[in-house]
C-alpha cells in the first residue's frame, strides 16, 4: 500500500528543493503557502467559468504557479534550474489582458464582486493572488529570491483575474457591472 504521509514535517520543519530544511513558518514556505492558495482558488474559478477561454487561460495560470513554487521551494544554488517564470510569461499574461479587455467594458470605478459565480470565484482568487504578490515582494526585498519575474508574473495576474471576471460575468449573462457608487 502507498502511503500519503512520511512524518519528516513532523518535528515542524519541511525539505527545500536542494540541501536543506525549513521552518514551516518560514517566510519562503508562507510565500509556497499562499501561491498554492492562489492556485487552488483558480482551480475552483477554473471549474465555474462558463467561458471555454477563461478555462484554458486559468489552466496555463496553474501550470505556471506550480513552477513558480518549484522555484520559491529551491534552494539558492538550485533556483535558476527550476526557472520558468520569465519575461516571456508575463508577456504571455499581458497579452492576455490586452486580448480580453477588447470584449469587455472595462468600469470607471471600482466594482462590487458577485455579478456571478465564476467572477466571485474569479475576484477571490485575485485577492489571494495579491497575498501571494506580497509575500514575493518581501523574499525579493529581502534578498532571498533572485528572479523579479515573479513579482510581475502576480502583479500581471491579478489584472488578468480583474478582466477575466468580467468576461464570466458577461458570459452568464451580466451586462451591467454593480459599481461602489451605485
Amino acid at each position: 500500500m502507498t502511503r500519503f504521509y512520511t512524518k519528516k514535517g513532523d518535528d515542524g520543519n519541511t525539505s527545500l528543493l536542494g540541501k536543506g530544511r525549513a521552518p514551516k513558518y518560514d517566510p519562503r514556505i508562507e510565500t509556497i503557502g499562499a501561491i498554492d492558495e492562489a492556485n487552488a482558488s483558480i482551480a475552483l474559478a477554473r471549474t465555474m467559468s462558463l467561458n471555454p477561454l477563461t478555462s484554458s487561460i486559468l489552466l496555463d495560470v496553474q501550470k505556471d504557479l506550480y513552477h513558480m513554487m518549484s522555484e520559491v521551494a529551491a534552494t539558492p544554488e538550485n533556483e535558476a534550474h527550476f526557472r520558468k517564470i520569465t519575461v516571456e510569461r508575463v508577456k504571455w499574461l499581458e497579452d492576455q489582458i490586452d486580448d480580453i479587455s477588447l470584449h469587455v467594458k472595462i468600469p470607471d470605478e471600482f466594482i462590487i464582486p458577485g455579478d456571478s459565480k465564476a467572477g466571485a470565484a474569479i475576484d477571490l482568487a485575485r485577492t489571494i493572488v495579491r497575498r501571494a504578490e506580497r509575500h514575493i515582494a518581501r523574499l525579493l526585498h529581502l534578498k532571498k529570491l533572485e528572479n523579479p519575474e515573479l513579482l510581475h508574473y502576480m502583479n500581471r495576474l491579478s489584472s488578468l483575474c480583474f478582466v477575466l471576471e468580467l468576461l464570466e460575468n458577461q458570459a452568464a449573462g451580466n451586462n451591467q457591472t454593480t459599481l461602489v457608487k451605485e
